[in-house]
């Protein structure tokens, strides 16, 4: 396994993220252990989670898995860099959640770490991520609310998700303003088809040391090799299936796993590669609902891409350029 410090900040952690969404709707409790031991046994160290995964009517039931199994002893939760989200609330689907159980004021902020905390059945996160912006709550009650949980221990960082370049920078200007540490990471949708967060997500995210960490990186399943599971008669998944049938986007990934078949690649390996070659990548999230999805992501790690598969693919794929000039010159 290869390693990087995330973003600014001193910390070492694993090139490929463990994401935990599948843990509990579709993976039992005891695979999702045995997932997670092969992960730590690969040398994967960071773990992602969220405080509403877990299904529609179980929200909070993933964290609850992890904390399972840091209970099983054997230096499983010292070895992990734990990360999870905050802003979703927990309430099961089909019920109004409850004023201020949900979103990011100082309230919904403390009582959702403390209720992570005990899922987790840890005293501490090492990275606490907000799942979205809060459009109604004003930086300085935000920074304040993570400032005391920094100083008593529950929470080491702060990071972002699904945010825009500009709410990047508007958060690390007030965090400056405070003397605070403020975003050190940025969770972003990022993969070969989806290539919009190079425009202004990844520079702001550059600019103030946050590192990127790709969701979706496989889009769905779509870069993992859909057309040729398909041609092999197997299921492909719906988000796949549903992108498959629009013609053009069939056509560029035939010619996607064409280039690959020809230099010898597996799909899913080379997008993850991919990924790992952009500029302020920390490491792409996997999502494995199997050990061999889990392997594979892994072997992505030492798989080097050379030039003229690089050109191929930005050719498939063109990203969109940068800002400005992308779109006004």
């Amino acid at each position: 396994m290869q390693y990087t410090q995330l973003g600014r900040t001193g910390l070492k952690v694993s090139r490929i993220v463990l994401g935990t969404m599948n843990f509990g709707p579709f993976t039992t409790e005891e695979d999702s252990h045995a997932l997670m031991d092969a992960a730590l046994d690969a040398g994967v160290n960071f773990f992602d989670t969220a405080n509403i995964y877990g299904g529609p009517d179980s929200r909070g039931r993933t964290e609850e898995i992890l904390g399972s199994w840091f209970a099983r002893g054997g230096g499983r939760r010292e070895k992990v860099v734990l990360a999870t989200k905050v802003y979703g609330s927990t309430t099961p689907t089909g019920q109004d959640p409850w004023p201020n159980t949900d979103r990011l004021s100082a309230l919904s902020i403390r009582r959702n770490v403390e209720a992570s905390l005990k899922r987790l059945g840890t005293d501490h996160i090492d990275l606490y991520q907000f799942h979205h912006i809060d459009r109604a709550t004003p930086w300085d009650e935000i920074w304040q609310a993570v400032d005391v949980l920094v100083q008593q221990g529950k929470i080491l960082y702060a990071g972002s998700s699904n945010f825009a370049g500009w709410h990047i920078a508007g958060a690390n200007e007030a965090a400056a303003r405070r003397g605070s540490l403020g975003l050190v990471s940025e969770q972003c949708l990022y993969n070969l088809v989806e290539r919009r967060a190079e425009m202004e997500v990844l520079p702001a995210a550059q600019g103030y040391g946050l590192g990127v960490i790709p969701w979706s990186p496989l889009a769905g399943g779509l870069l993992g090799g859909a057309v040729r599971k398909e041609r092999e008669g197997g299921a492909a998944g719906r988000r796949s299936a549903d992108a498959l049938a629009n013609s053009g986007r069939r056509e560029q990934i035939e010619a996607y796993e064409d280039l690959l078949a020809k230099a010898g690649l597996e799909p899913g390996e080379a997008a993850l590669a991919w990924l790992l070659t952009r500029p302020g990548v920390t490491g792409p999230i996997v999502g494995p609902r199997v050990r061999e999805q889990l392997d594979s992501a892994v072997r992505a790690v030492d798989l080097e891409l050379d030039a003229d598969v690089l050109a191929g693919l930005d050719d498939i794929f063109p990203g969109p350029g940068p800002s400005p000039e992308a779109f006004a010159w």
